[in-house]
Order: structure tokens, then sequence, then C-alpha cells
């Protein structure tokens, strides 16, 4: 219990309630200020309502500087409302990061929602540098080992955006989302979508992939003329609002009520539809008052929960040619089981490495060759920067020279010295990613798998491209989280890959460490002996769960 309402934790483990979340976006200005007060004025009403679980506050939504979420948090929380704070790595390293766990543990809030955040648009004299030190990925697994090695109790939550358009962008989603419950994420809150059969869908993917038990709560983000455009628009990274969508908003938007019932019907029956899928909870946004929220759910429950068959086929807002990873269900609309036939028929008969581009076989093949832990040349390699370390110094800087000559025109290295090449199909996180993604994509692509920064294609997007030719496109993510070393900066990544100095080195030791662990249950159990559960210890902390 949290001061009178049960806590989320409960209510998602020890419960089938569906349960009702809100978003509260954060303010600008003190808490005291017109806009923040009015915001506050909200939540304080609506803090006494059974029918509200869950209050969620924003932590600087699109990349701005508002008030942080505890602030207001802590208000609602004195009046007995459960809450979660959103916590985004895009303008705090991992040092703040884990001290803003300690203060949030300190004072009792541990309902966190880790994202890695919008690219800033804004700032003081300008717009200022997205921080990106780690992703939302590594934000789970740092609380996750703060759990287990300190005794904290973050109940931790995570965003999956399955509305996308295009395979290379959902598949990847999707295998994210996974690694994200891998390393810590214990309920999941999908991206704002209008298009009941991709809801379908990520449940189906998710029951059929072994993680049906984690309960996922519906995003209703309850639309307005300047939101439906500017989604339209791709104005905000991650939302999208279909062509057909904006038509009839446009035509609404011309009623007396200047849209506004067609927009909470539109959410109400998304809340019926999530229900009757199976979400465990509706996620309701929007720049609504008290009165809206309440609305939205009086005229769910005058729809009643059995009609949410007839209301799926209702909410169809697809994207022209939009891709799926099931094939459509002719009797609900919704999906089946079967696989996407053209995708299906993609996954056979390929034939290895037709269709990549030349410049990643070539990459391939001198990593297969030289760079991998067990590649032909890789002790001769060891051997060279052995020698290399008791040289004088301007051999190992004269060596470096020319691993950039090769690497800053063919990848656009920026020496980091923690290379993530071979992870991400031989494409650099540092140079073509605007967020430094090194645990899959984030949510923000548009239209045609372009980064929400420029015109770029996505390199988690490319790279699921160059890995399906070869049968390893739903492997991409397998293995521990990357976290980088900066203390590598500036120094030879093939001196650090030989001599096991970087992340992939530390990869291999927690690889060998649960090993290990394993072995020695194994051991324990055939003589009868109590063991330790495999993957005790902090060394084991570090390797994929």
């Amino acid at each position: 219990m949290s001061g009178g309402k049960p806590s989320l934790r409960h209510l998602l483990t020890e419960t089938d309630r569906f349960i009702t979340g809100i978003e509260l976006v954060t303010s600008r200005g003190v808490i005291t200020s017109p806009r923040a007060s009015r915001q506050l004025a909200i939540a304080q009403e609506l803090a006494g309502h059974p029918r509200i679980d869950l209050m969620n506050m924003t932590d600087n939504p699109a990349g701005s500087a508002m008030i942080t979420a505890d602030t207001m948090a802590a208000d609602l929380r004195a009046r007995g409302q459960e809450v979660c704070l959103h916590l985004a790595c895009k303008d705090w390293n991992r040092n703040a990061l884990q001290s803003r766990a300690y203060k949030l543990a300190s004072e009792g809030y541990w309902n966190v929602l880790a994202l890695s955040g919008d690219v800033p648009v804004s700032g003081f004299q300008g717009v200022s540098a997205g921080v990106f030190d780690i992703d939302a990925v590594g934000l789970l697994r740092m609380y996750t080992d703060l759990n287990e090695q300190e005794g904290l109790e973050f109940f931790m939550g995570a965003v999956v955006t399955n509305h996308k358009a295009n395979e290379n962008e959902v598949v990847p989603q999707l295998l994210k989302l996974r690694k994200k419950v891998d390393n810590g994420a214990r309920w999941i809150i999908n991206q704002v979508g209008y298009n009941a059969r991709k809801d379908d869908e990520l449940l189906r993917w998710m029951h059929n992939n072994g993680l049906g038990e984690i309960p996922v709560l519906a995003n209703v983000y309850v639309l307005a003329k300047g939101a439906a455009r500017a989604f339209n628009a791709n104005r905000v990274p991650g939302c999208r609002v279909s062509d057909r969508l904006l038509e009839a908003i446009m035509r609404e938007s011309e009623k007396p009520d200047g849209g506004k019932g067609f927009f909470h019907d539109l959410a109400a029956r998304q809340v019926v539809v999530a229900r009757g899928l199976g979400y465990r909870g509706a996620y309701i946004g929007g720049h609504l008052e008290a009165a809206d929220y309440l609305d939205i759910l009086d005229r769910a429950d005058a729809y009643g929960w059995d009609s949410w068959r007839e209301l799926a086929r209702t909410i169809d807002y697809e994207e022209p040619g939009e891709w799926y990873f099931y094939d459509r269900d002719e009797r609900t609309g919704l999906s089946s089981d079967r696989l996407n036939p053209e995708y299906a028929k993609s996954l056979e008969g390929r034939r290895r490495g037709h269709g990549a581009p030349l410049r990643y076989r070539f990459s391939r093949g001198m990593h297969n060759t030289v760079f991998a832990e067990d590649a032909p040349l890789f002790k001769l390699g060891t051997k060279l920067y052995e020698g290399v370390e008791k040289a004088p110094k301007w051999v190992g800087k004269t060596l470096h020279m020319a691993e950039q000559a090769n690497k800053v025109p063919l990848f656009e290295c920026r020496d980091c010295g923690d290379c993530s090449l071979p992870d991400i199909a031989y494409l650099c996180p540092e140079s073509q990613c605007a967020k430094n993604q090194r645990n899959g994509p984030c949510g923000g692509t548009r239209p045609g798998s372009l980064c929400e920064v420029g015109d770029k294609l996505c390199i988690w997007a490319r790279a699921y491209d160059r890995l399906k030719p070869y049968g390893e496109e739903l492997t991409m993510l397998d293995g521990p989280v990357v976290i980088k070393d900066n203390a590598l900066a500036r120094t030879s990544a093939w001196q650090n890959t030989f001599l096991h100095r970087d992340h992939h080195a530390k990869a291999l030791a927690a690889a060998e460490e649960e090993r290990k662990a394993l072995a020695e249950e194994a051991a324990a159990k055939a003589s009868g002996a109590k063991a330790l559960p495999p993957g005790g210890g902090a060394a084991a902390s570090a390797a994929k769960p």
C-alpha cells in the first residue's frame, strides 16, 4: 500500500485487476507558477478518485527543461496516490543516474519508467547536448544491480514502440523489448498508436516468445487537433497519426465541440479494446482536465466491456503498406498466430550473405579472420599488441594512426576506444546514431525508418537489413548489455580488443563466470548439496540473465 492505494507492484503482480494510470506532463517554472499550479491542481483532484490507480510524471519530455518529476510527485504521495517517475538518459550520465537512484530510494520512490529519452530540442542560449551516456537498457541493468547488490526495491517499467510501419523497425523493437525484460523491466507500456491489430500483435508476440507473464499497459493518448497535426508531421518522436486518422480528426474538429466528443470516444474505445485483448491497464495521456479522464472512463463503462471485439474493428488507422509480424485473422480483423506470409517467405531459401552490402561483407570477413575471439589471427594480434605495450610510445601511436586511417573513412569512427562496430553490423553508434544507442533502436524513427534527427536511416534498421541475409537478425540483440567504457576514449580499439580491455572482454568474463556457476550448481545437485542459484554474485550480474 502507498498511503491508501495499492502499490503498482501489488496491482500488477498479485492481482488481475485492469488498472488505470494517467500521464502528467510536468511544466516549466517553479511549482507555484501558474502552469505548474494548474497541473498540480488537476492531479490533486484525481488523487482521491478510486478509478485512478497510478500517476506518471514525465522527465523533461520532448527534450525541454521542465520541473523534475519528484517535485510534483511529493504532494501526490502525501495524499495517498501511487506514483511512477519517468527517468530518461538524455540529461544524466551514469553517475548522475546512480545518484538519482539513491535519492529516489531514500525518499521511497520505487516505481521507475526507464527511458532513453528524446534528443533535446531547446536549452539555455541554444540547444543543449544530449548526454546518452547509457541507454534505457543500461539504466535497467544498473538499477537491477542496485536492487540485487544493495537491497533496493525498484519496480521498473520500460517502453516498446511497436506501432512502426517497416519490418526493420518492428522486429528490432520487439527484440529490444525482450532485452529490457532480461535486464529488469517488470512491466511495459507501449508507445502511442491507433491500430488495434498492432496492439493485439504485441501481446501475441510476447506470449509466443515467453514474455506472456509480463504485464503491459496500453498507451491511450487522447488526441486534439494540434497534437494530431504534430504527430502526423512527425514532430514528436515515436508518435504517429496516419493521414486517414488526421482526415477524420479534421472533420470532427469542425463540430461545435471542436471534436472533443470524438477524441474522448476514440480513447474510450481504446480502453475497452485494451482490456479485451489482455492488457493489464490503460495508460491515459494528453493535455486534459480532471473531468476529461473521468469522462473517458465513464464512456468505456457505457460501451460495456464485452463489446471489445466489435470496437476493435473501428480502431484501424494503419499506415499504407504497414508491415505486420503475423498474418491477419479475417474473422476478427486482428492478428492470428501465423507468420505474415510474405515475411515467412523471406525467411526461406536465403542464400548466405546474398544482398548484404559489399562493405559489410568485407568487414564481417575481417572480423571473423582477425578480431573475433576464436579468429585464426586473434592470438597473433594479441602477441603483436602485447609487444606494443612494451615498445616505445611512438610505436603504439603509429599503429593507432594507421587504425584510424582505415576506420574513419570506412565507418566514420569517432575513436571511442570501446568499439561497438561488431555489435551493430559494422555501423558506428557514435557517429551515426543521434543517441549513441548500443543495445537496440530507440523508438523515435520517422516514416521510411529514418532517424528522428536528420534524414539518415536508423543504424539499427540498417543493421537488421545487413544481418537478415545471414539468418542472424533475430539474435542481433542477444548477449549482455553493452555499456561503453569512457576511460578508453582516444585509445586504440584494436589494442583494447586484443588485450581484453573493452566491453567484449567483460562479456566474455561474465559468461565464463556464469558457466562456472552453472557447473558448480550441477555438481552440487549431483552430490546432493545445496547450491547457490546460477548467476549469483556481482560478477555474474553483468551477464544476460
